[in-house]
């Protein structure tokens, strides 16, 4: 299948309602969905018990659009010929279209399914306007081309795995924003070893 069976419930969710179960929660925000149920969005704490070994993406905002991290969604998408942005730091996609009133004149690169200019030269500005462009023309694809079968099942368990641990963490993915993530710091070169003192010189004999 070129596109899978919860790609059209994703697109078609309202996000960033209240939850009715933990409204008075902090994080009641409904920014996620699973992957498996194909249901509606939920919170963090709906996360924690209702779809705990679930696929779960996690929705951000931008503009008052609906966005997601390409960390995540190209584990479990082929994500080619849609334009990508970065956002705070994050590298992100649109899910669906955004209007634009009218293209700017001499724009070298638009959208085949919604006209919206691009700022690279990919085909589609959204996930929505490459479904779009599958039904259509048939001449692309969702579905990930992994030659290593365990590759496609490490892909799809790094988003169930990854839990987001603390509220300042989570407030840092929000709105399309993105924790920054440091290198290790590398070890300290080797420290040269002193040299043991020298004990008392003693002089060459003379020769006789």
């Amino acid at each position: 299948m070129s596109v899978p069976p919860w790609l059209e419930p994703l697109l078609s969710t309202s996000f960033f309602s209240v939850c009715r179960v933990h409204r008075d929660a902090a994080r009641s925000e409904c920014n996620m969905f699973c992957l498996d149920c194909n249901g509606d969005a939920f919170c963090f704490y709906c996360r924690s018990s209702r779809h705990k070994d679930h696929h779960v993406i996690q929705i951000r905002r931008s503009s008052y659009h609906d966005v997601v991290r390409i960390a995540e969604i190209q584990k479990v998408l082929d994500i080619s010929e849609v334009q990508t942005y970065v956002i705070n730091s994050a590298r992100v996609m649109f899910l669906n279209e955004r209007p634009q009133p009218k293209a700017a004149k001499g724009v070298a690169h638009i959208c085949e399914i919604c006209g919206r200019s691009l700022l690279d030269p990919f085909r589609f500005c959204s996930l929505g306007c490459k479904l779009v462009g599958i039904k259509r023309n048939g001449d692309s694809s969702f579905k990930l081309e992994c030659k290593d079968e365990e590759l496609a099942v490490e892909r799809r368990e790094g988003i169930e795995r990854k839990p987001v641990s603390s509220r300042s963490e989570e407030e840092e993915l929000r709105e399309g924003t993105q924790q920054d993530i440091s290198p290790t710091t590398p070890p300290p070169p080797p420290s040269t070893a002193r040299r043991s003192r020298k004990g008392i010189p003693h002089r060459a004999p003379f020769g006789s």
